[in-house]
């Protein structure tokens, strides 16, 4: 994606910080191994971006939306405009500075050490706690194939399992990442694809429903349904967030972002609609698994459920394997800075080790809290955080763009391109204000008290940093 409407990456950014003087290279290269070290090209890329937004929420989303009619189908199309225009921005930011780190580096550029670090902060928290709720509830759809759940420890054995075996595929390098991302997406896609397009010869209108089925007005039934399939699109940054180990990023991070958004949404669209069609409306609202009733009713017999465990286990593994190595690239781009401990700078066969080993861990020990407390504990509280500091790097990528825009900076931007590029950056941060007010009072509020402990370590890490430069 040729982009000449951003700033030109050979003039310095505003606020923009020295690269720390660590003595590390300011490629991603630093400590790979040749052979296991390998930069992502454009369909790995576009696999991570599609594989990290579709985890196994899709297998319930057409349940979880039925009670508002085939109505909802318009949120979907409202959500993937908004989330079309922010992989659009991210593809321009990328195009700007295509290092590792995504909204970190966008962030720090346009308004210095402190937001840049709110970013690469609020994201971890996403991705290690995101990382042991998937694991979690892998749990349940492992359970269908291998009985897991009769006894409460064996269940977070399996938990802890699903959690190690992508961790070691990221220890591994990043070639061992982009070989499982690519088999995953690809062997998830094949049912859910079945599903989609072969729904569509056993489509009967009668089993839609009503258009509008709950009793609010058109608007309030798109806004609640909407709230619902809000969250359906995080993971649109993530080849942002690696684009230090794409090829040619300036290029391909803008193009897989989009592609890899786009498929996702004709999955969520045609899979949802081809469910609608499939199974009977009343049926459908009270499903606990709509798609393996959709394949039921297409094929006959009863193994849907099996087939759609299947296909859900193997889309939960995916994200894990893809959302493990974001969870150790944001850190990593803060750590080069001085924002965040050095040890999380260091890479091994293209991966930052340290950050995929504490997120491991900690990952680990949230899912160990999950079996021991119970259904009251900590662990659905911080599920329900990232809910929130998901949606503070898009705020700050998107501010960030505004900025670049509306800086007047000739030097910088296209103005043949101006107008296009800020109504795309309005309607991405106006599509990231949406994701916070979906996100809900108590995520909000929850949130920031844990964005206002990562002040703590800022400040620290700041401190450390100013007696370095005075030495």
């Amino acid at each position: 994606m040729h982009d000449t409407g951003t700033v030109s990456p050979s003039a310095p950014a505003p606020h923009q910080a020295e690269l720390p003087k660590t003595g590390l290279p300011a490629q991603s290269g630093d400590g790979d191994d040749s052979r296991h070290a390998r930069r992502f090209g454009l369909p790995v890329a576009t696999c991570l971006v599609m594989g990290n937004i579709i985890g196994g929420g899709i297998f319930l989303l057409p349940a979880s939306v039925a009670p508002f009619g085939t109505i909802s189908l318009l949120a979907f199309a409202v959500l993937t405009a908004g989330a079309v225009a922010l992989a659009l921005v991210f593809g321009r930011l990328a195009h700007r500075d295509p290092r590792t780190g995504g909204p970190y580096v966008y962030a720090r550029a346009a308004f210095g050490d402190f937001a840049g670090f709110l970013a690469a902060w609020s994201y971890w928290i996403t991705t290690w706690v995101s990382n042991a709720a998937l694991a979690v509830a892998a749990v349940g759809y492992l359970d269908v194939l291998v009985p897991v759940a009769d006894h409460r420890w064996t269940a977070c054995l399996a938990a802890l399992t699903l959690q190690l075996l992508p961790a070691l595929a990221n220890l591994a390098g990043t070639r061992w990442v982009g070989a499982v991302q690519l088999v995953a997406t690809v062997l998830k896609f094949l049912p859910l694809l079945l599903v989609a397009f072969g729904g569509l010869f056993f489509f009967d209108s009668g089993n839609l429903g009503p258009f509008r089925a709950s009793d609010e007005s058109p608007v309030g039934a798109v806004s609640a349904s909407a709230a619902i399939l809000l969250f359906s699109y995080l993971g649109v940054e993530s080849a942002a967030v690696s684009a230090g180990e794409v090829r040619d990023p300036r290029r391909n991070v803008g193009r897989a972002t989009v592609l890899g958004t786009l498929g996702a949404a004709l999955v969520y669209l045609l899979g949802t609609l081809a469910v609608f069609g499939t199974v009977a409306h009343d049926r459908l609202v009270d499903s606990t698994a709509p798609f393996s009733d959709a394949v039921n009713a297409m094929f006959g017999g009863a193994w849907g459920g099996t087939a759609v465990a299947v296909a859900a286990l193997v889309s939960m593994v995916g994200a894990l394997n893809g959302w493990t190595l974001l969870s150790a690239q944001a850190p990593y781009a803060a750590a080069r800075d001085g924002l965040f401990p050095s040890a999380f700078a260091k890479k091994r066969r293209g991966v930052p080790t340290v950050g995929v080993l504490v997120t491991v861990v900690l990952a680990s020990l949230l899912t160990v809290y999950n079996y021991t407390a119970g259904p009251a504990g900590v662990f659905e509280v911080l599920v329900l955080v990232t809910t929130f500091t998901a949606t503070v790097p898009y705020l700050l990528a998107t501010a960030a763009q505004i900025y670049f825009l509306a800086s007047g900076q000739g030097e910088r931007v296209d103005r043949g391109r101006l107008v296009r590029d800020s109504v795309l950056a309005a309607l991405a941060f106006g599509f990231s204000m949406w994701l916070v007010a979906g996100a809900g009072y108590a995520a909000v509020y929850q949130g920031v008290l844990f964005l206002f402990v990562g002040v703590l370590l800022y400040a620290w890490m700041a401190a450390r940093k100013q007696r370095a430069a005075l030495r």
